[in-house]
């Protein structure tokens, strides 16, 4: 299954893929050549596929656990000053997806969305230390049972060019349900309670809706 988002850069790159090949075909031999430029489309095709790839998951539905609202690498858990909505500390857990990673965003728990903001910025490499501040963004902020104000950002990277955000305040969400996606890769933070109790490590490799973040 593949994600809505997709469906005209999908749509576009099936008709240049045709195309190329029916060019190929039309003006040279079956040679080295021709099969290069064959397998040179099939694998871009692939991995346009796989950038918007939509596998169905099934969230816990645990109002004492957070999920991972992204597939990728926990590249991040710290302690720090979140600026934007809380503005005192907070527990920071950002994960990384890379191209080949789903790039469906979800909700880390389910409640009512109190803030959501998109901001325009930059395109620094996700990594970089001022990304969560200057880059491409959009905060997201759901009242959970538990935890209470539970933030997630979504953060363009070098190659995401657009973040799409379908959080409105006022929403009613379910834990694991789609919050958004990021076109083509970066990172998602997760600002979390002082004191939660974190239950991934740095390097672990997390899933969407399915992973366990922290707990009660």
């Amino acid at each position: 299954m593949f994600h809505k988002e997709g469906s005209k850069i999908i749509a576009i790159a099936l008709g240049l893929f045709t195309i190329g090949l029916l060019t190929a075909n039309r003006f040279l031999e079956k040679g080295w050549l021709f099969y290069l430029i064959a397998a040179t489309l099939i694998v871009l095709l692939i991995l346009i596929l796989q950038f918007f790839r939509n596998p169905s998951r099934i969230a816990p539905n645990d109002a004492g656990v957070i999920v991972s609202p992204v597939d990728g690498k926990v590249v991040v858990i710290e302690e720090v000053f979140e600026k934007e909505y809380f503005k005192d500390k907070r527990l920071q857990v950002s994960v990384f997806m890379s191209p080949l990673n789903v790039h469906v965003t979800r909700y880390p728990g389910a409640g009512e969305v109190t803030f959501s903001k998109y901001h325009p910025g930059k395109y620094l490499v996700a990594w970089h230390p001022k990304a969560s501040e200057e880059n491409e963004r959009t905060t997201v902020v759901v009242k959970t049972e538990k935890f209470g104000e539970v933030m997630h950002r979504q953060i363009a990277g070098a190659l995401a060019k657009r973040i799409v955000n379908y959080a409105e305040e006022g929403d009613a969400v379910a834990q694991g349900g789609e919050s958004g996606f990021i076109k083509f890769g970066s990172r998602v933070d997760i600002y979390l309670p002082v004191g939660t109790k974190i239950a991934v490590a740095l390097n672990q490799k997390v899933k969407g809706a399915s992973s366990i973040i922290a707990t009660v």
